[in-house]
């Protein structure tokens, strides 16, 4: 077998291992290199000599650009951008939640339920007792500033 051949089929093997593993660890970014492997080991299976010109390297870069394009959109479509599944700090600012633990001003000590987040608590100014609302007025880090929400009665 010729030097071309073994190389062209030497690159069909590798590149269908690197798909493999792609498959297995999906997000690798390996498809890339796979692809252009595949690609010119095929080319080079037809022309053997090929593969040992200037032109492989130069078809390889071509054949890169068009396949990291589809590959990113190919990701894109597959995970497409979502907000953050962690709660940032200072998107608590606005939120109302219910106090669990009384909260004294400048005593990090009382604890306010935010949706189904429990968070380490202050007042600026008042104490506030178990189970009364309260609104974000500030956050930072791990623990939140409330105020109280007044509890509006009912018109008869």
């Amino acid at each position: 077998m010729a030097l071309g051949a073994e190389l062209a089929l030497a690159f069909v093997v590798v590149g269908v291992l690197m798909l493999l593993a792609e498959l297995a660890s999906p997000g690798a970014f390996i498809i890339v290199p796979a692809s252009v492997l595949i690609v010119l080991g095929c080319v080079g299976l037809i022309y053997p000599d090929w593969l040992l010109t200037w032109w492989a390297p130069l078809a390889a870069a071509v054949i890169l650009v068009p396949m990291t394009l589809v590959t990113m959109k190919l990701y894109q479509n597959l995970s497409p951008p979502a907000p953050p599944e962690t709660i940032v700090a200072t998107t608590l600012v606005g939120q109302k939640g219910v106090v669990k633990k009384e909260i004294h001003p400048g005593n990090l000590k009382g604890k306010v339920r935010i949706d189904h987040d429990t968070w380490s608590a202050t007042s600026v100014s008042d104490v506030i007792p178990a189970g009364k609302k309260v609104l974000v007025t500030a956050s930072e880090g791990v623990h939140v500033t409330v105020e109280e929400v007044p509890e509006t009665t009912p018109k008869a």
